[in-house]
């Protein structure tokens, strides 16, 4: 039986190996998987080594005080593959943890399929010169990352974007309403405050109090759409901190940014997700001010949040670090929520977000790049 490592870190990177592991099962169902990753990538048959959980990890000094942990890790992954000897590793996203684990999985001449690329666009881009030594494919989730690659001599295809498949909506606004107990007559603002606790720790505070303060002067409803990986008791603690209640949805996820009036959130998968459903949204991130201080001198682009950078300008407001403050995020609100014109031209430039990205179907493209490196290293595997 064809054995393969794979290794996920986030939320999105579980989602987005699972639809690759999904679509290879289906030619190579006798296929095994074993590593890191989520509740998506188990039910696709995944054994578990470790959770996403056990990576979640936000910035320089959040690292520092995990190190030991994240070593134990490491070593451990590091001798199951020394141990199995699988066929290839799949690493997606996670590149602190994923481009450490492809030097010695390379040395073994294990064959490395990287899914989603380092934002190498963006900072940190001397990560190029260590996918040039130990990744043998990448596969990209932005057409604009292609040509960066290929100046490099890299081997990189543009697989398509996951999220243009995996977003569905099958209840229609009014059953989403209903099931929710929520009012028609109200405008309704979602909040994403992250996929990690680290980011839970520094984004719900501020929400919580703009929050407080918004519900004085307009009649909304809210609701928080909480991420698979986050420990939901950290997330209601913030919550009984605000004399206004608002429910934690688990469920119909897409529905209910589909029907909200405004989104609020953290920089990451939320911000294409948002922009694909067609609502107007604010973005912000937060971290410690240690962590803060050592990154900005490596980060190359004016823009934090995807769809701004495949805008090729700034169509939703970015609150980053100070700026994101219960003031100013609550005056954002407000300018957005009044104005029609904002909200349409923000929908108007969502549309061309959606069509640069193209009709790919990302998994199943995945998967038959992953087919073609085990065919490719492995003359038996057929």
């Amino acid at each position: 039986m064809t054995s393969i490592l794979v290794v996920a870190g986030e939320n999105s990177g579980d989602k987005h190996g699972a639809g690759l592991i999904h679509q290879f099962k289906k030619k190579y169902p006798h296929t095994s998987f074993f590593g890191i990753g989520g509740d998506m990538m188990k039910a696709e048959g995944v054994e578990l080594l470790y959770s996403i959980k056990d990576l979640s990890v936000m910035g320089a000094f959040e690292l520092v005080a995990h190190l030991s942990r994240l070593k134990k890790i490491f070593t451990h992954i590091k001798r199951e593959a020394r141990k199995r000897r699988p066929a290839a590793a799949l690493l997606i996203d996670s590149p602190d943890f994923n481009l450490r684990l492809a030097k010695p999985l390379k040395k073994r001449s294990i064959p490395v399929l990287y899914y989603i690329s380092p934002t190498v666009w963006a900072w940190r881009k001397g990560r190029l010169k260590s996918i040039q030594k130990f990744v043998d494919q990448m596969m990209l989730i932005f057409p604009f990352e292609e040509s960066l690659y290929k100046e490099k001599g890299i081997p990189a295809v543009y697989v398509g974007h996951p999220l243009l498949e995996r977003i569905k909506i099958t209840l229609s606004k009014m059953e989403f309403f209903n099931t929710y107990k929520l009012d028609s007559d109200r405008p309704l603002i979602c909040l994403m405050p992250g996929s990690r606790n680290s980011e839970i720790k520094y984004h719900m505070p501020i929400l919580m109090a703009t929050m407080d303060k918004l519900s004085e002067e307009i009649q909304a409803q809210y609701v928080l759409l909480l991420a698979e990986s986050v420990d939901e008791r950290a997330v209601n603690q913030h919550l009984a901190s605000s004399r206004i209640k608002i429910p934690v949805l688990k469920k119909n996820r897409y529905e209910c940014m589909a029907y909200s009036d405004l989104i609020l959130a953290s920089c990451g998968t939320a911000n294409l997700e948002a922009a694909l459903v067609e609502t107007p949204f604010i973005t912000f991130y937060r971290i410690s001010a240690l962590s803060y201080n050592l990154g900005i001198p490596l980060i190359k682009t004016k823009t934090y949040s995807i769809v701004n950078i495949l805008a090729g300008q700034n169509i939703v407001p970015e609150l980053i670090q100070r700026q994101f403050s219960p003031e100013k995020l609550h005056s954002e609100i407000k300018r957005i929520l009044t104005s029609d014109q904002i909200k349409t031209e923000m929908i108007g430039r969502f549309k061309k977000v959606k069509k640069a990205l193209g009709s790919k179907i990302a998994s199943e493209n995945a998967a038959a790049e992953l087919e073609k490196l085990l065919s490719r290293d492995q003359t038996s595997f057929r």
